[in-house]
Formats: C-alpha cells, structure tokens, sequence
C-alpha cells in the first residue's frame, strides 16, 4: 500500500479509492455479464478505472469531494 493512502485516510484499491473502484467494477460486470455485452463492459471499466486513478493521483481526497459536491443542492440554480 502507498504512502499516498496512509496520508489520506482512504483504501486504495489498484490506484483509485476503494468504494470508486467497487462501483465501477460493478457497474461493468453488469453491463458485461448482465447485459451480455462483455466487450463494452470491459471497456467502461478500463475508462472508469483510469478515470478514477488519474484523479486520484492528482488530489487523494477527490472522491469525497464529488460526493458532497453532488449532495449539496445548487444555491444558485436557475
């Protein structure tokens, strides 16, 4: 486990936040197993994957960031 984890508090799970890199993998083995469309379930995964620890490797603490940012309601929506 990196030092990157032990700072931020959170369980990195191959370079990106433990619960992300669930999700993700869940995500797609519906997509793939569940829809029986393996090929493009793969590529979400690979997509989402990158996605997540490229984001966390530039800010360990992005992820509970997105998730308060897509809690809290918009003050000045339209």
């Amino acid at each position: 486990m990196s030092t990157q984890s032990f700072r931020s508090g959170q369980h990195i799970l191959g370079g990106a936040p433990r619960g992300l890199a669930i999700v993700n993998g869940t995500i797609a083995a519906a997509i793939g197993l569940g829809l029986q469309q393996w090929l493009i379930g793969l590529a979400f995964w690979a997509i989402g994957h990158s996605i997540s620890v490229f984001s966390a490797s530039r800010d360990p603490d992005f992820a509970p960031v997105l998730v308060r940012h897509l809690r809290q309601k918009g003050y000045w929506a339209c």
